[in-house]
């Protein structure tokens, strides 16, 4: 080349630029030049460089935007998944003449990693699977990667926000189109427009356009494969878990009329299909004919095309779970009855001695003796240990309630007849107490309760002669009578009418010490069946024929009402934890309720088959009962825990039997001891059992 040559290539090139050094490489001589294109040619096989002679020395090479136009690729077998289709090939592919390139050795990854290491530009370095070669990226490649990343152009030179160029060219250029101001016609609705549209209107009215309600939609056919698998579809796939319809074998060899001799059987294997199950045995056995002529028409095959429409008719086209549940898993893990002892389960002793059917016992806080009251008109007094009688009280009317003072220090006994509550010495105890009850049991003048405006006093207190107490005069027939734990307060319920449910006198509050009775509520919704004392709080249970009401007596308003959901109410009772209430209903039903948890039922047991009469806690042990028209007193065991995350636990321990039914009546009342596991029931036929451990 001439002195202009060398000038040429002396000068830095920014296409020769390589990144590995980050030093420019200057072309100094033609002969350089020349050299560098020899090797290009070894390593693109032998592709060669021409230079036109009559170019201009000025002239630049145009560069392109894409890798691949710069360095065509060397791998031409195209689209393919190379790891999986070369994955136990020797070569990756092939080159543009047909050669296999073959696969570079596998490096170590420990050699790998120290090589990498000690190499600075390592992280420039990126593997090319397609080719089977190692790339590195160049400073400018670098870049372009960083302004993608950064949501950038990848080109520095091009500006996103350009100034905007108006290419048209007009005199006036203040304006962009026109100065004229808007016409008024694009502000006002058109007339023609009008006009046509009541044109329409009219030709509608007449009947001359018949327009359809509802536009019927094309059917459009579409082809689909018969055999293929339309599993992946959009609408099966919007359908859940889709099942196509099961698909029958194609048929193969041996179904042709003129199979192979490997495909027909032998006489033996013909024979030893008849000794094989109907649905082992293969459906269709291959033969052999001349041609197809010859060939029989396929018995099976109408029935076999009816099975075939049965299944695409009834197969399921969705997945259901079916879940496999062991019948005995369904039932509640109950601990055993013999772990949960002591609990009644056999009659110890009787108590014979009523002449009518026993409707009411109570049994004292000392746990010596235990009082009855039946229709005969006699209260009794029994000894608990012995069975003996030890006092009797001459009534005269029907007793329907009965129940000790709570408080040791007063043994005393209240009975309920029907107008009247009578208060009774029992006379046990010593000299002291029984001074201190008569004291408590003598009325100087008849006092009566004040009236809300009635006529009529509530309640009249006036001294019975005859057994030496007090006798309650009340303005209608007393249903139940409930003490206060301390001893001193005690509750009536006096049921009203069916004709006026709303009574002001329906629940009474009597005061022992004081002779005097009150009516701490003014509404009731319902007609009361039975009222309760919370047995550590000042709070109150009244229940009606479908609910509980409960009540705070220092605050004097409703706290909670509790929805039994049964006919109608017969008792109640409290636990003496006061946090847990369980109530008996005239249609078989026991409603436990957990007053921290819910105002419905934490559960509802279905035990008796005829009206529930009693439901009782025991005071100490973990245990309930229920007594029943149908001559059964159940027992369960109930514990509850301290831990508010734990329910309480439920379990039904034993069916006392023993009473005989009189008049349709079955076991009227049912008691606990107050220390041992115990149970005392009273039934119509005129007995009272003792049922113990």
């Amino acid at each position: 080349m001439g002195k202009e040559g060398k000038e040429k290539y002396e000068e830095p090139s920014s296409d020769e630029e390589v990144d590995s050094s980050s030093d420019e490489v200057e072309a100094s001589s033609d002969e350089e030049v020349e050299a560098s294109s020899d090797d290009v040619e070894a390593s693109s096989d032998d592709v060669e460089w021409s230079e036109d002679e009559g170019s201009s020395d000025n002239e630049k090479v145009e560069e392109s935007d894409s890798s691949e136009d710069e360095v065509a690729p060397r791998n031409t077998v195209g689209d393919i998944p190379l790891m999986e289709w070369h994955k136990d090939e020797e070569h990756i592919g092939y080159d543009i003449k047909g050669r296999k390139i073959k696969k570079q050795p596998r490096k170590d990854k420990l050699a790998s990693f120290i090589e990498g290491a000690d190499d600075p530009k390592n992280w420039r370095k990126i593997y090319d699977e397609y080719n089977d070669e190692e790339i590195e990226l160049t400073k400018d490649e670098i870049k372009i990667i960083q302004r993608v990343i950064a949501g950038r152009t990848p080109h520095g030179e091009v500006n996103p926000y350009e100034d905007y160029t108006d290419w048209f060219e007009y005199e006036d250029k203040g304006h962009p189109l026109s100065n004229a101001p808007e016409p008024k016609r694009r502000f006002i609705p058109s007339k023609w427009e009008q006009k046509r549209v009541a044109n329409l209107v009219r030709k509608i009215r007449a009947g001359l356009i018949k327009v359809s309600d509802q536009q019927k939609e094309e059917e459009i056919i579409t082809a689909y494969s018969l055999w293929g698998d339309d599993t992946d579809s959009v609408e099966n796939k919007k359908r859940g878990g889709y099942i196509p319809a099961p698909k029958p074998k194609l048929p193969g060899h041996e179904e042709a009329y003129n199979p192979s001799v490997e495909y027909i059987p032998t006489a033996e294997e013909i024979n030893s299909y008849d000794l094989m199950f109907e649905e082992d045995r293969p459906k269709f056995i291959p033969k052999k004919y001349l041609n197809y002529r010859s060939v029989p028409a396929y018995k099976n095959g109408v029935k076999e095309a009816f099975e075939r429409c049965l299944d695409q008719y009834l197969c399921p086209r969705t997945r259901r779970k079916r879940i496999n549940i062991d019948p005995e898993s369904l039932k509640p893990k109950l601990p055993s009855r013999k772990d949960l002892r002591p609990y009644p389960t056999t009659c110890y002793l009787e108590y014979r001695g009523h002449m009518g059917p026993v409707n009411c016992i109570s049994v004292d806080p000392s746990g010596q003796w235990l009082a009855s009251g039946s229709t005969d008109g006699t209260a009794r007094v029994w000894e608990i240990e012995t069975g003996r009688c030890l006092k009797v009280w001459e009534v005269g009317e029907v007793a329907r309630q009965i129940c000790w003072n709570p408080s040791p220090d007063r043994p005393m006994l209240a009975v309920v007849l029907e107008y009247d509550v009578l208060l009774l010495n029992s006379g046990m105890g010593d000299i002291d107490i029984q001074t201190k009850m008569k004291e408590l049991l003598h009325i100087s003048e008849p006092g009566a309760t004040e009236d809300a405006g009635d006529s009529k006093s509530a309640v009249t207190w006036i001294q019975h002669e005859k057994h030496d107490g007090i006798r309650m005069k009340h303005f209608k027939a007393v249903s139940s009578i409930e003490w206060h734990f301390k001893g001193d307060y005690f509750t009536t319920v006096v049921p009203s009418d069916i004709l006026f449910p709303v009574n002001l006198e329906a629940v009474l509050v009597h005061q022992l010490s004081k002779k005097h009775s009150d009516m701490p509520f003014r509404k009731l919704p319902g007609i009361p069946v039975t009222a309760v004392f919370h047995p550590r709080e000042k709070k109150f249970f009244v229940a009606t024929k479908k609910f509980v009401q409960l009540y705070d007596l220092s605050k004097g308003q409703r706290i909670k009402k509790l929805e039994t959901g049964v006919r109608e109410i017969s008792s109640i009772s409290i636990h003496p934890g006061g946090e847990n209430v369980i109530v008996g209903s005239k249609e078989g039903k026991m409603c436990w309720f957990d007053l921290e948890l819910s105002t419905r039922p934490y559960k509802t047991l279905k035990a008796h088959s005829k009206d529930i009469t009693r439901v009782t806690f025991h005071r100490t042990y973990p245990l309930f009962a229920s007594a029943s028209d149908d001559c059964t007193a159940y027992v369960f065991h109930s514990t509850v825990y301290s831990d508010l995350n734990q329910n309480p636990l439920i379990v039904p321990l034993e069916i006392l039997h023993g009473h005989k039914p009189e008049h349709g009546r079955g076991v009227l009342d049912c008691k606990y001891h107050p220390r041992q596991p115990w149970l005392f029931t009273a039934g119509a036929d005129s007995t009272i059992k003792l049922y113990c451990h």
